[in-house]
């Protein structure tokens, strides 16, 4: 059985691509699409959050908070552990010590080295001379005559106990036990050993040739049928759900998009538009016409009782938002934006 022999690859899938690619469509269908919904709405979802709340939230509020808490931190810790030892270092342990360091200097210049070179020049150099001349004597006449007999005995113990009865052993036992080891081994190797070394080689060429490399070739045969008639076509119809459940996904996002337009974001500007902008300008001109009123009364009132003439605040004759006549003339026609717009 060899590789060569593979099934034809024509151009059609086959039943067994057919049988698997039914039951792939409809898990992916029911498996894979909702989870490719889940997770684009999970994505606009982070997406949002990200943009709307937790951006605003570090840079306004969080940012500002760890900066404050960092730098009140660095000044608590300067004043804990920095600044105290500084001190301490800079007015009280460097001077003691550039003392103590004086005081050191003084007393091995005037005292120590003084008593130091009277007592080597006066007694220890002439101690050492003498000791050296005696030992010089001894050595000469006492001690290397000893130390010779001493290692003449100490080599004829040693040959005695550790050399002589070792060779013996080695020269009587163990060289003619060894060779007569040598000369089984040998045989052991000629006669039995490569028999049946030869014989295992042969089993395990055989082995090789006749189960091993087959059986072989045939899972090698069936990993390539199955990757290529099952693996790969699955791979191909899942790579298309995942693009087409992908362009569903988008499609529904664009309809949902639409009907909340249609149904909130239109109607809201509707309303804004047709019926927020009307009511606001029409509470904008009462609320004008009220204050007026309220002005003139005020200075009719203050006429009244003290005789001055009627004045105005300096703050209502400016200008108001879409007139070009003071708070106090009347109010311009204005075009609501129906309108204008019509």
């Amino acid at each position: 059985m060899d590789m060569d022999k593979r099934p034809p690859a024509d151009g059609g899938d086959g039943c067994l691509v057919g049988l698997i690619r039914i039951p792939v469509k409809i898990v992916a269908v029911l498996v894979v699409l909702p989870v490719r919904v889940v997770w684009e709405l999970l994505v606009a979802v982070g997406r949002a959050a990200h943009r709307h709340v937790l951006g605003p939230l570090y840079a306004h509020v969080l940012e500002p908070l760890l900066r404050g808490l960092g730098w009140v931190l660095g000044i608590l810790l300067k004043l804990v552990l920095v600044w105290p030892w500084v001190g301490l270092w800079r007015y009280v342990l460097t001077p003691v010590g550039q003392a103590l360091a004086w005081l050191c200097r003084g007393a091995y210049d005037h005292l120590i080295a003084p008593a130091g070179r009277i007592l080597m020049t006066y007694l220890l150099r002439p101690l050492g001379t003498a000791l050296a001349w005696v030992g010089r004597g001894g050595l000469r006449y006492l001690l290397a005559p000893l130390a010779k007999g001493l290692t003449w005995i100490l080599w004829a113990l040693a040959m005695t106990l550790f050399v002589w009865p070792w060779t013996a052993l080695w020269r009587y036992v163990l060289a003619p036990v060894g060779h007569g080891i040598a000369w089984l081994a040998a045989a052991a190797y000629r006669y039995v050993l490569t028999p049946v070394g030869h014989g295992l080689a042969w089993l395990a060429v055989a082995a090789y040739r006749y189960l091993l490399r087959p059986l072989g070739l045939g899972l090698a045969w069936l990993a390539v049928t199955l990757y290529r008639y099952v693996l790969t076509p699955l791979g191909r119809v899942l790579r298309r759900a995942w693009h087409v459940s992908g362009r569903i996904v988008a499609a529904l996002w664009r309809g949902f998009k639409w009907v909340g337009w249609i149904l909130l974001g239109w109607p809201a500007s509707r309303v804004y538009r047709y019926v927020l902008t009307p009511v606001g300008h029409a509470v904008r001109e009462v609320w004008r016409t009220g204050r007026a009123a309220v002005k003139e009364a005020r200075a009719a009132v203050r006429q009244a009782l003290f005789g001055t003439p009627p004045r105005e605040p300096a703050r209502s004759r400016a200008r108001t938002l879409g007139s070009t006549t003071a708070a106090d003339a009347a109010p311009a026609d204005e075009i609501s934006l129906p309108r204008r717009q019509g």
